[in-house]
């Protein structure tokens, strides 16, 4: 399955007359580049989902839930049940993503895919547990190998077949940027120092006990024979099981065509490792914003990725993709109704009416 999503994400390379998108934006009524990045964005629209692309009202955000075993090891300011009572909180619809995805007119989807607890009678969730919870990464894999590929293909499957044009890739997990953490210096040999940030809020000691796990995970990987960057490796033994089937969603998001919206730290974290399963993906994602943690600036400065939104976020859930919504549908709507110089017969720099002779 994993395979023949890459396949599909690579064939789908180069994604359209990237040149005949680019002149369409630089013919549009404004000077050239005075919408700034919005024409960027704008640009990779066109590439992806068509140049004018249809109307962009169906999007989706995955919001991927699951535990982690290296919380009791004090790296974390909420205690692990937390992510139970949360499924239970979008269950109700009273978190931040359902508020923000109702604003925008954005379906929330959350799977649990590996909560510690039996969270069955919610309603609304859907129930794709690999297992409950990942086993401690600071003592060992996170991981069998057959629990990280099921988890993978989780996500590849519920993105891969959601319909949506925009998908948008979130996650709840305590402890989980514990694991992005290790994942990102794994992949990107960047220190553990500056990559480990406070997460939900752990104090000074709580911070130098989380640099200390992620300092042992990472050291552990170094030290194997085989690619050090081995992101399935790296993914089974220092990974989470939602930041896996994150993964998952979003090379199975693109290979079906849909533009992609990383959230914050955690998110960005998957989406370095699908990268690195998937070399065709970067041109499919966007980032929505940029989050506080300081390993959210590393890998989106690895991906080549420049934020759309910078709020000072770091939630999750996919909140950030909720606010970014609205930004791709506008970015689609001047491809799809704003004239050009010639449509419109406004004259250029030159004074001259844009195909008429002087």
């Amino acid at each position: 399955m994993l395979e023949d999503a890459i396949g599909r994400v690579a064939a789908a390379v180069p994604l359209g007359d990237r040149v005949a998108v680019q002149s369409h934006v630089d013919a549009l009524t404004k000077p050239p580049g005075s919408l700034g990045r919005l024409e960027d964005l704008a640009l990779q629209v066109g590439c992806v989902l068509g140049d004018p692309p249809p109307a962009l009202d169906d999007a989706v955000v995955f919001v991927f839930a699951a535990d982690h075993g290296v919380v009791a090891r004090g790296v974390s300011a909420y205690p692990a049940e937390v992510t139970a009572q949360m499924c239970a909180n979008f269950s109700a619809g009273g978190a931040a993503i359902n508020v923000l995805a109702r604003a925008c007119g954005a379906e929330v989807r959350v799977v649990d895919v590996g909560v510690a607890v039996d969270v069955r009678r919610l309603a609304g969730i859907e129930h794709r547990k690999v297992r409950a919870g990942t086993r401690d990464l600071s003592v060992g894999p996170a991981m069998t190998a057959s629990e990280v590929v099921d988890a993978l293909a989780v996500g590849l499957e519920v993105a891969g077949s959601a319909g949506a044009r925009i998908v948008g890739v979130g996650e709840m997990g305590i402890g989980n940027t514990t694991a992005a953490a290790a994942v990102t210096a794994c992949l990107t040999g960047v220190a553990v120092r500056d990559v480990v940030g406070r997460g939900t809020g752990v104090d000074d000691r709580g911070l130098a006990r989380k640099r200390e796990v992620v300092e042992r995970a990472a050291a552990r990987v170094a030290r194997l024979d085989g690619p050090r960057d081995n992101a399935l490796e790296v993914l089974r033994r220092n990974g989470g099981l939602e930041i896996a089937a994150m993964a998952g969603a979003m090379i199975g998001a693109a290979a079906r065509g849909a533009l992609v919206l990383v959230d914050g730290f955690i998110s960005a974290a998957a989406a370095l490792a699908a990268c690195r399963l998937c070399p065709g993906l970067p041109p499919y994602l966007v980032a929505s914003h940029r989050s506080t943690e300081p390993g959210h600036a590393v890998v989106l400065d690895s991906l080549g990725l420049t934020p759309i939104l910078d709020l000072e976020m770091r939630l999750g859930e996919g909140t950030g993709c909720a606010l970014a919504i609205p930004g791709v549908r506008a970015a689609g709507a001047l491809l799809r109704e704003m004239a050009t110089f010639e449509s419109a017969r406004i004259s250029g720099p030159s004074g001259d009416l844009p195909g008429i002779a002087p």
